[in-house]
């Protein structure tokens, strides 16, 4: 079952940035993972005031597959440099309708 990696991160500093851009791509694809939006263009149609800076979302082959790509020995350094310099929120979803 797919799941989806969704974050909001806004930078407390930019130190971090360039080096973990340069790297995560790679670590991602490494565990299955894509891209399917990082970007600053989002814009908050509903719901209290939230001003991240940055909102990215990430499709998963699997649970697994995510939380692999969080404990990868390559990964944790710039997790860490990520979470010491912003402010982040990171929600796992699994793609089905409990609802339906």
């Amino acid at each position: 079952m797919a799941y989806y990696s969704v974050l909001d991160v806004t930078p407390t500093n930019n130190e971090w940035v360039s080096d973990y851009v340069s790297v995560s791509g790679d670590i991602v694809k490494k565990h299955g993972g894509k891209y399917l939006a990082r970007t600053t263009s989002h814009e908050q149609i509903e719901g209290e005031a939230q001003n991240a800076a940055l909102r990215i979302i990430l499709e998963w082959p699997s649970k697994e597959a995510a939380t692999n790509f969080m404990k990868d020995p390559e990964y944790v350094p710039h997790l860490e440099a990520r979470t010491s310099g912003a402010i982040s929120h990171h929600f796992l979803i699994e793609a089905k309708d409990d609802l339906a």
